[in-house]
């Protein structure tokens, strides 16, 4: 499913060719890039909730989950009992797109990503799973497909029991962003 993985999947997911932008390449994926200004991001989680943060260069992306801008929730439930890796991986996938409707929210488009810095996955799974970096490795492929060698980071992967709303994927977002970005 990944590009170069070695998990023996085929390639399905092309790297994004240099004359491209990440705006163009993004608009190309799987599941549109949600519009997080009409409703408001996080409306269903408190009234308190920050979408981003930036701090100098830093964009911070408040927890991301592979929900529609309706609500319904993709592939609910547990790795481990009842969910596949592909279907986690999946989730994943979908994630990293919403945080990149997240990001347009906060700067006006992608193209102003100097490089993602770290990914923080959260896996919904039972006690004995242990596959969660194969999960976490859908984020990982949709940065690298939207930003190329700039969407490499940081990353790690954990399990958890729940997340609300019976997700199985929640994800923590930072990215650099070039110089002058408004």
């Amino acid at each position: 499913m990944s590009p170069g993985n070695s998990r023996g999947h085929s390639l399905k997911y092309a790297l994004p060719m240099a004359t491209d932008s990440p705006d163009a390449r993004a608009d190309r994926l799987e599941h549109r890039v949600p519009n997080y200004a009409d409703p408001p991001y996080g409306s269903r989680y408190g009234k308190t909730l920050k979408p981003f943060h930036r701090t100098g260069s830093l964009l911070i992306l408040s927890g991301l989950t592979p929900e529609d801008r309706d609500g319904k929730v993709f592939h609910p439930g547990r790795l481990g009992d009842g969910l596949s890796v592909e279907q986690g991986y999946a989730a994943a996938r979908k994630t990293a797109i919403n945080a990149l409707g997240l990001i347009r929210l906060a700067v006006g488009s992608l193209d102003h990503v100097l490089a993602s810095v770290q990914a923080v996955g959260y896996v919904t799974s039972t006690a004995d799973f242990d596959r969660h970096n194969e999960v976490g490795e859908g984020v990982s492929d949709v940065l690298a497909e939207v930003f190329g060698e700039a969407g490499a980071s940081t990353r790690a992967n954990l399990g958890v029991t729940s997340l609300a709303r019976g997700n199985c994927f929640e994800l923590l977002l930072t990215v650099e962003l070039r110089p002058g970005t408004p």
